[in-house]
């Protein structure tokens, strides 16, 4: 650290008095627990000598940033070179990337699928302080729209711009979405345990992320659906065959059960602006929803240990 960057810690405890959304996430989570994760992310042995990375730590605080902030992989260049907020939460680092780095980085974990495993290992750090006292679990959906490219434009394999990849159409209450789908399995504590993410035409009830042994709250949605868990569905009526008294009820009670899980959808969507992604493939949107679901987990584990 040069004489420059000596002062920083000083200037950042000034701006830290008014308040820091950032203040409390570093220290609650042993970001070297995911080294071991992402030992592997690199294959740059060559005979004359290994090319030196950036600390996949670093990039992995990055991208937290940039998720959190919803900025583009320019904007988060310029922002960690340019805000003190950003540089205390990185550890006010000798080197920075650039944005080549940062996609390229970005795109190792979406092709290797390490972006489960950070988001596991940030979830059990969050979850070990945690006493379960009414195991129990939510799952539902949520729209990610996206870019429908230009009209009459090859899609899949052959599309030949990354706006018209990956994404599907689906119409739900009447209104039309394009764009991809996250699911996401909640615990009583409104913690995310579990996400997966498909284009948007893929129906909630093919995707079952209930954990065997634990009871799973879900909507009509998912009807006759597996359930690896322990069956909390709602009950839907069929043609000539009406909800009987008990089954309605029984309907109320799940509902005001499973209406936590919408605490995460909203929060990512009004905090972070999690609902429109400029990147339109499943494995890219994959990597930007684990992101985002582990600055949300950061968030309510800080929101936790307040109140307790």
């Amino acid at each position: 650290m040069n004489l420059l960057q000596s002062n920083f810690p000083e200037w950042y405890r000034e701006i830290e008095k008014p308040g820091d959304p950032l203040t409390g996430i570093s220290d609650r989570i042993d970001f070297e627990r995911i080294r071991p994760i992402l030992k592997d992310l690199f294959t740059n042995h060559t005979e004359k000598g290994e090319r030196p990375n950036y600390d996949p730590i670093l990039m992995i605080k990055i991208l937290l940033l940039q998720q959190w902030y919803n900025l583009s992989d320019p904007q988060i260049e310029r922002e960690i070179r340019d805000r003190i907020s950003f540089l205390n939460f990185l550890g006010y680092p000798e080197k920075l990337p650039d944005r080549n780095t940062i996609w390229y980085f970005r795109e190792r974990l979406s092709k290797t699928g390490k972006g489960r495993l950070v988001f596991n290992e940030i979830r059990d750090q969050i979850m070990a302080k945690r006493i379960r006292i009414k195991p129990g679990t939510m799952q539902d959906a949520s729209f990610i729209e996206a870019d429908r490219g230009e009209y009459g434009k090859p899609r899949g394999d052959e599309a030949r711009t990354r706006r018209s990849r990956d994404g599907t159409s689906a119409t739900k209450n009447h209104e039309r979405h394009f764009g991809y789908k996250a699911h996401t399995l909640v615990n009583e504590i409104k913690i995310i345990e579990k996400l997966s993410v498909t284009p948007a035409n893929i129906h909630d009830s093919q995707i079952d992320l209930s954990i065997p042994g634990i009871i799973c709250y879900r909507d009509k949605g998912y009807f006759g659906s597996e359930c690896k868990g322990i069956n909390g569905t709602m009950d839907r009526s069929v043609r000539g065959h009406p909800l009987p008294v008990k089954s309605i009820r029984r309907n109320l009670r799940i509902s005001r059960i499973r209406s936590a899980v919408e605490h995460p959808f909203a929060f990512m969507k009004g905090m972070f602006h999690f609902f429109h992604v400029m990147v339109t493939t499943v494995q890219r949107v994959r990597v930007k929803t684990y992101f985002t679901a582990m600055c949300y987990n950061l968030v309510r584990g800080r929101f936790l240990d307040r109140i307790a």
